[in-house]
């Protein structure tokens, strides 16, 4: 797996041993950024990437411009693959680790966005979105996920079995765009 944009292109990255953590293929993650910079949602950005495992998601929005990342992970095997790619890409600086439940972590730091990409059993998206504090969310999951009180769906893509919905707090405009991308 590799970083596949912005000053980090083409850095590698390490996943974690196993099969606990499904990291984001490089598909997903550069068309899930390439919609996020058109949005101008990631230069200079506060993200939080919760669920973080190897770390990919919130390396590629450091790579791509992010002013800071917060990786929030509870395994111990993903944690040490995720400090271990913070540390080979030179980021520490810029990068905060945080070990716990997101359930919990996600109401945390301020953030411009937060990245969640849990489990694809994951069914709690509505406590989730409870706690989040940011205005913008980008969620990762194994279904189609429906609206939650306080947010709007911006945009809900399909790539091969992996959902990206993009979901921003109701106050904000809302436009919804609803595709299907099957790979």
């Amino acid at each position: 797996m590799r970083v596949v944009a912005g000053e980090l292109r083409g850095r590698r990255i390490e996943a974690p041993p196993g099969t606990d953590t499904r990291p984001t293929t490089d598909k997903v993650r550069e068309a899930t950024f390439n919609a996020l910079g058109s949005l101008d949602l990631v230069r200079d950005a506060l993200v939080v990437d919760l669920y973080a495992g190897s770390g990919a998601l919130g390396i590629e929005a450091l790579s791509r411009g992010a002013a800071h990342c917060t990786f929030v992970e509870r395994d111990r095997t993903a944690l040490r693959t995720l400090r271990s790619n913070i540390e080979a890409l030179g980021l520490e600086g810029r990068a905060k680790v945080a070990s716990g439940d997101a359930l919990v972590l996600g109401r945390g730091p301020a953030a411009d966005l937060v990245l969640a990409d849990p489990p694809y059993g994951f069914d709690r998206w509505g406590d989730l979105l409870d706690v989040v504090s940011a205005p913008f969310v980008v969620a990762e999951s194994g279904r189609e996920l429906e609206p939650h009180d306080g947010w709007v769906v911006q945009r809900s893509k399909r790539y091969g079995r992996t959902w990206v919905t993009f979901l921003e707090r109701a106050e904000g405009p809302g436009i919804v765009d609803d595709v299907d991308e099957r790979q």
